[in-house]
């Protein structure tokens, strides 16, 4: 049985076993043990993590030939895989205790699948990933970076994020015209972020979907006639750290209200 990559799902099949193996051998299995590959394909990660004799996996496929092939492939964990999109996978429902996240993530959705890891950070302890590179470079990038924006500070806020190595176009079938790359992300211990983060997330995105502007117009519906009140609304949001947005949420709550 041969699965063609379909261009409508941006699958793009990693071919290279050193690739993989070493995109598998880069998860810690610390404090977790169970992980979740998103859009396996033809299970080219799949089959180094079935090699680990300490984790318990669970495939998350969408496309329907992929899913069967795998279940061929791999009759032992037919049962483990889920035949759905990861995007609407009931990540909390079915998962109750610490977890990682494995995959190489299609181009076209990889910052809904990140956003997807934010809404479940109490369980995701740790994410493995090859993705666009440009995007890895700005969830990994600093204050200051002209790729710097809402995911690296909502990312940077409750994980550490590190590069961990570039993957060429040429290992992939089909090859994608642009460059990959894989990062690591692990969950912060211990760390709790001083603000609401409900009012938190609001400020980051709404600051960076107007990132041109300084932050006392971006947040003007957020700041009521106090719009001068605090030294760093002043900047633009690409200047302010994660602690910097906490403090500013925290001025907005305290002072001007969240008028949520």
């Amino acid at each position: 049985m041969i699965v063609k990559p379909k261009k409508s799902l941006g699958q793009h099949f990693l071919t290279d076993k050193n690739i993989a193996r070493k995109i598998t051998s880069s998860l810690s299995i610390q404090n977790y043990d169970h992980v979740i590959e998103v859009g396996p394909g033809t299970g080219m990660l799949t089959e180094f993590l079935l090699e680990k004799d300490n984790i318990d996996i669970t495939l998350v496929e969408i496309d329907r030939e992929s899913a069967d092939y795998l279940r061929k492939r791999f009759p032992g964990i037919s049962e483990k895989i889920a035949e759905q999109d990861f995007i609407k996978y009931p990540l909390g429902d079915v998962h109750d205790s610490p977890l990682a996240i494995i995959g190489n993530f299609p181009y076209n959705i990889s910052s809904q699948i990140f956003f997807k890891i934010l809404e479940n950070r109490h369980l995701v302890k740790e994410v493995v990933c090859m993705l666009h590179k440009e995007v890895a470079m700005r969830i990994i990038s600093p204050p200051g970076s002209k790729v710097y924006g809402i995911l690296s500070v909502l990312l940077q806020a409750f994980y550490n994020t590190e590069f961990l190595f570039n993957v060429g176009p040429m290992v992939f079938s089909p090859p994608p015209k642009v460059n990959s790359a894989v990062i690591r992300l692990t969950r912060k211990t211990g760390f709790r972020l001083e603000c609401n983060e409900q009012l938190f997330f609001r400020i980051v995105k709404t600051g960076f979907n107007q990132r041109r502007k300084m932050l006392r117009n971006s947040l003007s519906a957020f700041l009521g006639e106090k719009k001068a009140g605090h030294p760093l609304l002043s900047k633009r949001p690409e200047q302010l750290t994660v602690d910097d947005f906490a403090n500013i949420t925290n001025y907005i709550e305290s002072t001007a209200g969240s008028q949520s």
